[in-house]
């Protein structure tokens, strides 16, 4: 005989397989409780959730506008300036704009998360340059 190495040899032998009698009642068993997949949708949240989502994009494509039409009234075709400064002080300014602007509108900005304000910021942004684009044209 030769001999075997751990390796070779745990390969060769089967498992042990040891049986347990497990004896199961009814009232011993634990059924995990099932968790809905689909959630009923309240129709009234939804007609809430849609308004505001439409007066967050108003909100967001004034403002942006807005910024368009003053940028260009102050620094016309910008070239004297730097432009990406120029863009994250619009993005500043008017992120805090929002924030005081949806309170009187009732949208509570505590329950925004990173995806909202990329959200209305984006809408700013590129209401923005365009307006700044228009007029320069």
């Amino acid at each position: 005989m030769s001999k075997q190495s751990p390796k070779s040899k745990s390969r060769k032998e089967p498992a042990k397989v040891t049986e347990t009698s497990v004896e199961t009642t009814a009232s011993n068993v634990e059924v995990p409780e099932k968790k809905e997949l689909y959630q009923a949708k309240d129709p009234r949240r939804e007609a809430e959730s849609s308004q505001e989502g439409i007066i967050k994009t108003i909100v967001a494509s004034i403002l942006g506008i807005l910024a368009g039409f003053i940028v260009f009234s102050q620094y016309g075709t910008g070239e004297d300036r730097i432009w990406y400064a120029i863009l994250m002080i619009v993005i500043g300014i008017t992120y805090y704009a929002q924030k005081l602007i949806y309170i009187p509108l009732k949208i509570d900005t505590k329950e925004f998360k990173f995806k909202d304000w990329f959200y209305v910021e984006f809408i700013v942004v590129d209401f923005f340059l365009v307006t700044w684009t228009l007029l320069l044209n």
